[in-house]
């Protein structure tokens, strides 16, 4: 595992009462095969699948799971808005309801549910987990090399530019407790995408949590369209440069008033 700055501690063996979040978009073929996996893996879990109006009937499709699956909630947003802002939305709407633990999971079967347990025990020492490809243990399956050398060569540009001790910072598989989205300024959250995970692991680091690593293994989605496009890639690429200069000038004046 790999470790950031040590923040708030955590009881081991607490039992967390634990909501998953999976934003949807024409999700259609994969939604049923996702939760009946999730709800066997984690079945003391909650589930709010958050969806942006999805053409192809996935919302008034979770709408009838939910209906016959008390664990299972739908958040309607009228439009499409992109990743980010509907992991926000479930986050807000998990905080209001009290939820202990917010998790993110992707509804097309890259983040296996049953490798969740492995991130919510790694809650008993952490306050951010993240599931990641890029530490020992941790895969990826039918990849092209392309998209491989992409986000080894992504994840390594973010930890240069920000100076964290993280492999994966923009995978999207992961475990918060309440505390962290409690101390982040949601609001000021909007970026998407691969962007959007680098920014709230950014921002754990810098609040003080303790932020771990756990290997998952990632598998390409078989069914629907990915949602990966080149303005993602643009975005992280802008905006980790940004905050990545920022932080530099930030230690420069540091070390320069300290003299």
């Amino acid at each position: 595992m790999t470790e950031a700055e040590s923040g708030s501690s955590a009881e081991p063996g607490e039992q967390l009462r634990t909501l998953v979040i999976i934003p949807t978009y024409n999700e259609r073929e994969n939604l049923p095969l996702i939760l009946q996996r999730l709800r066997t893996a984690v079945p003391e879990a909650d589930v709010l699948v958050v969806d942006d109006s999805s053409p192809d009937g996935t919302g008034t499709l979770a709408d009838k799971i939910a209906a016959e699956d008390s664990h299972v909630e739908v958040l309607h947003r009228d439009q499409k808005a992109g990743l980010g802002a509907a992991y926000v939305a479930g986050f807000r709407h998990g905080l209001a309801a009290g939820y202990q633990v917010l998790v993110e999971m992707d509804a097309d079967g890259s983040h296996a549910p049953e490798q969740l347990p492995r991130l919510l025990t790694a809650l008993d020492h952490a306050d951010l987990v993240l599931g990641s490809r890029w530490v020992t243990g941790g895969q990826v399956l039918n990849w092209p090399r392309s998209r491989r050398l992409l986000s080894r060569g992504g994840n390594l540009y973010t930890r240069l530019a920000l100076g964290i001790d993280l492999h994966d910072a923009t995978g999207g598989y992961r475990a918060y407790r309440r505390s962290v989205l409690q101390t982040i300024d949601l609001s000021a959250i909007a970026s998407e995408g691969y962007c959007f995970q680098v920014d709230l692991a950014w921002r754990a680091v810098q609040a003080g949590f303790r932020v771990i690593e756990v290997p998952i293994t990632f598998a390409e989605r078989v069914r629907g369209e990915s949602k990966m496009s080149g303005d993602i890639v643009r975005e992280a690429l802008l905006r980790v440069t940004e905050w990545g200069a920022a932080h530099r000038l930030a230690q420069l004046k540091r070390l320069v008033t300290r003299r």
